[in-house]
């Protein structure tokens, strides 16, 4: 945690962090080991703290690239759909498909709100909604309400400890960080408890 805490500390002046945080948040919509949101908590905090970055633009280019990234991942999801690929015909395959295209349609907003801020979720509803047919006219806004609420959701958790802890900005950072991932996981705990039900 260390090297992560003295590696933002160094970043956060850079004149590239915000390509470097478009591109985390980018390729964090469908390789979830590149940690963007860990990455957006992080400098919030460091905004907030020590007034660099920038949030007014942290903010937009953190959305701008969540929108794109889950658009990437549609994409994907729309050309498996057309190469109609065996594991897309097999029952169980098709039931959670069939599943997931009902649920998009019934309750699109509630799925792909809920989705932006679990990171296997997101994955798996945006590949659904390119695969099933999901209208990109009904996605894409959908999708940009998400990525809006998503980074600054983000940036206002780090924000929050780096005002409390503006003397002490590593500390600003590694709590914001703490309590960013706890809630990521009551968050998934959740949705995996309601979705049982």
């Amino acid at each position: 945690m260390d090297e992560f805490v003295d590696a933002a500390l160094a970043l956060a002046d850079a004149p590239g962090i915000y390509a470097v945080v478009f591109a985390f948040t980018l390729l964090d919509a469908f390789l979830v080991i590149v940690p963007s949101e860990t990455l957006v908590v992080a400098l919030g905090a460091l905004a907030m703290s020590t007034g660099s970055p920038s949030v007014w633009i942290l903010v937009p280019v953190a959305a701008v690239a969540a929108v794109a990234g889950d658009s990437l991942t549609y994409v994907i999801g729309r050309g498996l759909r057309r190469r109609g690929t065996g594991w897309s015909r097999r029952p169980r395959v098709a039931a959670v498909l069939e599943w997931a295209r009902t649920a998009l349609d019934r309750r699109a907003a509630a799925v792909l709100l809920t989705a932006r801020f679990v990171p296997f979720g997101r994955i798996a509803v945006n590949l659904t909604a390119g695969s099933t047919g999901f209208r990109y006219s009904r996605f894409l806004p959908l999708t940009a309400v998400a990525g809006v609420c998503w980074a600054g959701y983000n940036v206002a958790v780090g924000g929050f400890f780096g005002v409390w802890f503006s003397h002490n900005p590593a500390l600003a950072v590694v709590l914001s960080v703490v309590v960013a991932v706890c809630a990521g996981v009551l968050l998934d705990r959740a949705s995996a408890f309601v979705a049982r039900r």
